[in-house]
């Protein structure tokens, strides 16, 4: 006698016809299904008012329920199917999955702009509205009264952090003085992007070349859609003075040598362009580029940017830095320019020993296209952002399914600021209308009706437009990377800095300051996110504006000293790698004294 099939319910067997009197065993399933179709009925739960099973009749009618839709009859096929082909549950899992991901591909997490709180942006949420001139409207007589009222400038004394130990530069202390052996080959770069991008590139370029032991050929820069600066290397940097500072470290050639050319057939393109993963360890560059480089004898590298790790050996993070604060200076007409505009600032605000603020205003028309954010909402507004999307990122934003959120992006602290938020915060941390300012920017979405405020709350407000002359600026229009490097110079020498949008410019000046000013940025980075949420309070009180901001600048003063993290830039946190810690020797008035 055989036991219940498991994978039936317990069929009782029908003895045979037979002579036999034996009891056959339970036939297949399947088999079983196929015979019975006529009159099988299907039991599904048990959930029906009487406490009894809900019943379908197979067969040629309908039986005991009559399907009277098309849903009715989709339902019941659906349900005959998962019950026939119990398999099928197991797939449900990965049927849900896969679903949930299709409708997230087709909805899309990216920020067609949703200006009326649609597609999930809830602009109910504090910080989801740009109502910062309303914020002002209010504040404005309070701010007005305390800069009549002030007997002293913030500026002179900022900073109140007096850290136990200085940092100093010490890149020869790591940078390698040994005779340079003979070289592997050449190595060919190509720098792309903005000034401080192609300046990543060709500090980089140099720790390779030591790494790889090769010949760098002097950087070309790609021609970007974006910046549309022909610059040369030359135009920009100091070239004589980068191949000498750099002369005991890594061998430096303006071009590559007439038999090299010829090998070549004086085609550059002939050359093997190399494909390197980013972030590339040291150890990838020695397994896979030196065998290479010495079998051709030169290679390629284009693009060239992010293609070197941020944790390498001390001798090869010495060659960064020594390229970067010491080797990698202006070319000499940008110097002259740069030195007289930062000593016409100091000249300005002599009344505030010569110390005074820049900022770095990233609301130009592109930068405010590229955050998706909505500043006055109108109609002229939306109509110029998409002209200028899709001028720079042609059908970037108007792939299908792609929704931007300004209520998140602002309430993320993504939107850069105008000139009259900037206003507000430096006003709100106790800088008065007495101040100088000087705004590192390329030109303004709207300007005149957005800088007008920011003028108002500080007069004393320069820009390389105001600062220089027209003859002077004249050899730099057009070119994108020279007016940035003014730009740079005189921020570089503020006695703050003020880092509105992130990107390369302050994550290099950052570095930049550190390295002058004994490790310590001197740097106002603002929590944009409480920002997005005070400027979206009309109903604010001046005393807890200014409180907040307060804390925000002394948070800036904290943070103005740190180490560099593993995953950290070396050109953002020079310490330790490129400055070593030195005793305390300040006086009471702040004076260096006897420091090596």
């Amino acid at each position: 006698m055989h036991g219940l099939s498991r994978l039936g319910s317990g069929v009782n067997s029908t003895p045979s016809t037979s002579s036999s009197s034996s009891v056959s065993p339970p036939s297949s399933p399947r088999n079983r299904r196929s015979r019975n179709n006529k009159n099988s009925i299907i039991t599904i739960g048990g959930g029906g008012r009487d406490g009894g099973s809900r019943s379908f009749l197979r067969g040629g009618g309908f039986g005991e329920m009559k399907l009277q839709n098309l849903v009715e009859r989709l339902g019941f096929a659906v349900i005959s199917t998962v019950y026939r082909r119990r398999g099928v549950l197991l797939l449900a899992p990965l049927l849900y999955i896969s679903v949930m991901l299709l409708y997230m591909g087709t909805v899309g997490f990216d920020s067609v702009v949703s200006r009326n709180g649609g597609n999930g942006d809830d602009l109910t949420r504090p910080g989801s509205l740009y109502r910062s001139p309303q914020v002002f409207e209010k504040l404005w007589p309070f701010m007005e009264a305390e800069s009549n009222g002030s007997s002293s400038n913030l500026i002179m004394n900022v900073w109140t952090l007096k850290p136990r130990q200085s940092w100093k530069p010490c890149i020869h202390q790591t940078a390698s003085h040994a005779e340079l052996p003979k070289s592997n080959g050449f190595l060919i770069i190509e720098a792309n992007g903005g000034l401080n991008q192609q300046r990543l590139s060709i500090c980089d370029a140099v720790a390779v070349a030591g790494l790889l032991n090769a010949t760098l050929v002097i950087p070309m820069f790609h021609f970007n859609s974006v910046w549309r600066d022909s610059s040369k290397f030359g135009d920009i940097f100091d070239e004589d003075f980068f191949i000498y500072a750099l002369r005991n470290r890594v061998e430096i050639v303006r071009g590559l040598p007439e038999a090299v050319l010829q090998h070549f057939d004086h085609n550059i393109s002939n050359i093997v362009n190399l494909r390197l993963k980013a972030w590339s360890s040291p150890t990838y560059y020695l397994q896979k580029v030196v065998p290479t480089i010495v079998e051709l004898g030169a290679v390629r590298v284009a693009p060239f940017s992010n293609r070197l790790a941020h944790a390498v050996p001390p001798n090869i993070q010495g060659l960064r830095c020594l390229s970067n604060f010491e080797a990698l200076r202006f070319s000499e007409s940008i110097r002259m320019l740069a030195a007289k505009m930062v000593d016409r600032m100091v000249k300005n605000s002599s009344k505030s020993g010569g110390k005074y603020i820049s900022v770095h205003l990233r609301f130009e028309e592109d930068m405010v296209a590229f955050s998706c954010c909505v500043y006055d909402g109108g109609e002229e507004e939306k109509r110029e952002m998409d002209i200028a999307r899709e001028r720079s990122w042609r059908g970037k934003f108007r792939r299908r399914g792609r929704i931007i959120r300004p209520g998140a992006n602002r309430r993320d602290g993504k939107c850069p600021l105008t000139p009259l938020e900037v206003g507000m915060m430096l006003h709100g941390m106790g800088f008065d209308n007495n101040t100088f300012i000087y705004v590192a920017a390329g030109k303004i979405y709207q300007a005149e009706k957005y800088m007008a405020p920011l003028k108002q709350m500080f007069p004393h407000l320069e820009t390389k437009d105001t600062l220089a002359s027209p003859e002077e600026l004249a050899p730099f229009k057009g070119h994108s990377s020279r007016l940035a490097a003014l730009d740079y110079t005189v921020c570089l020498h503020s006695e703050v800095f003020v880092s509105t949008q992130g990107g390369n410019f302050p994550h290099f000046l950052v570095g930049h300051r550190r390295y002058l000013y004994e490790g310590h940025a001197k740097t106002i980075k603002p929590d944009k996110r409480k920002l997005a949420l005070l400027f979206d309070n009309p109903n604010i009180r001046w005393k807890d504006f200014k409180r907040q901001l307060q804390d925000m600048l002394r948070h800036s003063d904290v943070k103005g000293v740190e180490t560099r993290k593993p995953s950290g830039s070396l050109y953002t946190y020079p310490m330790p790698d490129c400055m070593c810690k030195h005793a305390d020797g300040r006086n009471d008035n702040g004076n260096t004294t006897g420091l090596s």
